[in-house]
């Protein structure tokens, strides 16, 4: 043997090498694990919009059904306005679902505060109708709205702020028909005059 080395020696170093290059895998594997766990605690902690149905009252009659309005408040922790890319809605009574839709777009959080949306929801005239044994004992809806309010957060992207809420809606008199509205529509009094 003129180079001195065997190959014996050989397959030892070629042992070492491989046994090394396993070992700086093994580590990398459980440094990129930290690291991974880390930014997922780091996430799963940091503040996020909250939101709350504040009304849902009804709106107007129109010639497809009623509108009612849900006033729904979100609150933006973080110093930027964020983006809403989309509101789904699903209005149920009685355990089926009455009214479903999607707004796209619907605006932006303001930074630091709290923003209030409208979600208008309409309901067909021919499911009211079906509805009928409800409404005939106390002229309202029981109602449960579930909304998901999609909100774009840089860095971290697209997270859904599922809300909640149950109540009664009242049904628009004939009176609302005509006047449009649920709300007091009477003129104010007349300042008195001595």
């Amino acid at each position: 043997m003129k180079d001195g080395m065997g190959l014996g020696t050989k397959v030892s170093f070629g042992v070492i090498g491989v046994s090394f290059v396993i070992l700086v895998v093994v580590k990398m594997s459980e440094l990129l694990n930290k690291a991974k766990n880390y930014v997922n605690d780091k996430v799963a902690n940091m503040p996020k919009p909250e939101a709350s149905v504040a009304d849902v009252d009804f709106m107007r009659v129109g010639k497809d059904g009623v509108e009612y309005l849900a006033k729904v408040n979100v609150s933006n922790p973080y110093s930027t306005p964020l983006p809403i890319c989309e509101i789904k809605y699903s209005l149920k009574s009685d355990g089926r679902e009455i009214a479903s839709g999607v707004i796209p777009d619907p605006g932006s959080l303001k930074a630091n505060g709290t923003t209030l949306l409208d979600v208008p929801v309409k309901v067909a005239h021919s499911i009211l109708v079906n509805l009928i044994r409800d409404i005939g004992r106390d002229w309202d809806i029981d109602y449960q709205l579930d909304l998901g309010l999609v909100i774009d957060i840089p860095c971290v992207g697209n997270i859904t702020i599922p809300v909640s809420q149950k109540g009664e809606i009242k049904l628009p008199t004939l009176k609302d028909m005509f006047t449009g509205g649920s709300k007091n529509t009477d003129p104010a009094p007349a300042p008195a005059t001595t």
